[in-house]
C-alpha cells in the first residue's frame, strides 16, 4: 500500500458544454484527465460523469461535470497554471464569465491550505451573488470560494472525497452537499 500525504491531494472540478478539438464534451473530460495525471500527478479517484444544467440556468447546453482527486508534488499555483494549459489546449477561451465553454477545470483545494489568507477567502466567500457574476480574484482563493455553493461540484465530489473538511468552515463535502436544495440536486444526473 503507498501512503499519501494529504497535504498533497488536490481535488480539481471538471466541466465543458461545448465539443472541443478533443471530441464532445465527455470526451474532452477523458482527454483533460489524461493531461491532468501526465503534468500534475497520479489520479487517486474520479467521480463518474454526470450532466447538469447549464450556470446559471438558460446560459446554454448541458454541461457534462466530474471530480478528481490527484497526488501532486506541485505547489497550487502551478496546479493551477498547468490547468489553465489543459483548458487552452482544449479549445477554451474566457470571453465571458460563467459562459459556455469546451473545458472548465477548477482547483477545488491543496490539501488543508487556505490560500492567500483566512481573511481573503472569507471575503471572497462572503461576496454577495451580484458581484460574484462580475468579480473575480486576481490570484488563487483555497479553498474555491464558490465550493459549497454549486451542486455541480459537491455531487461529483461527494462521491469520491465525501469526507473531507473544509479548512475554514469544518463542513464535510457530503455536508455541503446534503445542504444544496432538493430541486437542484435532482437536476444532476449520472451519465
Amino acid at each position: 500500500m503507498v501512503s499519501v500525504q494529504k497535504d498533497r491531494l488536490a481535488a480539481i472540478a471538471l466541466g465543458g458544454n461545448e465539443p472541443s478539438p478533443s471530441g464532445d464534451p465527455s470526451e474532452t473530460l477523458v482527454s483533460a484527465l489524461r493531461e491532468i495525471a501526465g503534468r500534475i500527478g497520479p489520479l487517486a479517484a474520479v467521480s463518474r460523469f454526470f450532466r447538469t444544467p447549464a450556470f446559471p440556468a438558460g446560459s446554454g447546453p448541458d454541461f457534462v461535470n466530474a471530480a478528481a482527486i490527484v497526488e501532486t508534488r506541485l505547489a497550487a499555483e502551478e496546479v493551477l497554471a498547468v490547468l489553465h494549459e489543459i483548458e487552452a489546449r482544449h479549445g477554451r477561451e474566457r470571453l465571458r464569465r460563467w459562459g459556455a465553454r469546451t473545458l472548465d477545470l477548477d482547483l477545488l483545494w491543496l490539501g488543508d491550505r487556505i490560500a492567500p489568507d483566512p481573511e481573503t477567502q472569507a471575503a471572497w466567500v462572503g461576496l454577495p451573488p451580484e458581484r460574484q457574476r462580475t468579480e473575480a480574484p486576481d490570484r488563487l482563493i483555497l479553498p474555491h470560494p464558490r465550493l459549497q455553493d454549486r451542486g455541480f461540484v459537491l455531487i461529483p465530489l461527494a462521491e469520491i472525497a465525501p469526507g473531507w473538511r473544509h479548512p475554514a468552515t469544518g463542513r464535510s463535502v457530503a455536508e455541503m452537499a446534503d445542504a444544496l436544495p432538493e430541486a437542484e440536486k435532482a437536476e444532476i444526473c449520472p451519465l
